[in-house]
């Protein structure tokens, strides 16, 4: 029979064991947490799928409107980065006390779409001063992100405008609170019509895209990005220094999203 070990080695055995899990504990995954534009969605959480494959780093993404995505990081939110759907939420996060944005650049830009349900029977057309959007709404409203705050929205209204149309339909809009609620309302048919950004409109397969806004009606779409706090971890960086690379380029490609050009960067 072999001996019983003794006290001695048993303590041994505990601290031991103590520190070996205080070593895992350590060597835990760091969590980075991306605050981003909900029409970033899709193609966020494929770039944090592919990250964390790769590197010892938990990806946390939060989506929501880019407003409110701005007003919960200046009201203390704890996130890493922030990727905007517009430089004006950024802009409004940077003039707010207390709220360090460093490495801001902008990052992406994207298009604007009139779509429909893919069963709606309406023909394709480019958006301009001739072809008036309230005509092909029937009895319905237009689903758009909120103007007065969601950016999707902001450009939608911008369109209209340059278009000579928002007065015909300002009093027909389906308020959604962030753009893919309002890509939701058309997939569901509660709206007929819906302007969404390019990229929302490839996600989904319930829809069709009936048209391009073009550039010109409105501002230029730019997502900015930039880590939060004067002393980002290093991990947040790392993940910010990718997300700039080709690997997350590519897969913001194949999303709907294009690279800002040297004359679009800011």
């Amino acid at each position: 029979m072999s001996p019983r070990p003794s006290l001695h080695a048993l303590l041994a055995c505990g601290i031991a064991l103590a520190l070996t899990l205080s070593a895992a504990t350590a060597q835990a995954a760091e969590r980075v947490t991306v605050f981003a534009a909900a029409s970033l969605t899709d193609a966020v959480d494929a770039l944090a799928e592919r990250y964390m494959r790769e590197h010892d780093v938990e990806v946390v993404p939060v989506y929501a409107a880019s407003s409110t995505l701005a007003r919960q990081i200046a009201n203390g939110a704890p996130a890493a980065i922030y990727l905007s759907a517009n430089e004006r939420w950024m802009d409004w996060l940077g003039e707010q006390g207390g709220v360090a944005l460093t490495q801001r650049h902008d990052v992406l830009t994207n298009r604007l779409a009139l779509v429909a349900p893919q069963d709606s029977g309406l023909t394709a057309f480019t958006p301009n001063v001739t072809t008036p959007i309230a005509e092909r709404l029937g009895e319905g409203r237009l689903a758009v992100g909120d103007p007065a705050h969601v950016p999707a929205g902001i450009y939608a209204k911008q369109a209209l405008q340059g278009l000579g149309q928002w007065q015909a339909l300002r009093a027909r809009l389906a308020r959604a609170d962030n753009v893919r609620t309002a890509l939701a309302l058309v997939e569901r048919g509660e709206a007929p019509l819906g302007i969404v950004y390019a990229s929302d409109a490839r996600a989904s397969d319930k829809i069709e895209t009936l048209g391009l806004f073009p550039v010109s009606s409105h501002d230029p779409i730019i997502y900015p990005m930039a880590l939060i706090g004067e002393a980002p971890s290093d991990a947040a960086r790392a993940l910010a220094n990718w997300l700039d690379g080709d690997q997350a380029a590519a897969i913001f490609q194949r999303y709907g999203f294009a690279a800002v050009t040297a004359d679009e960067a800011s």
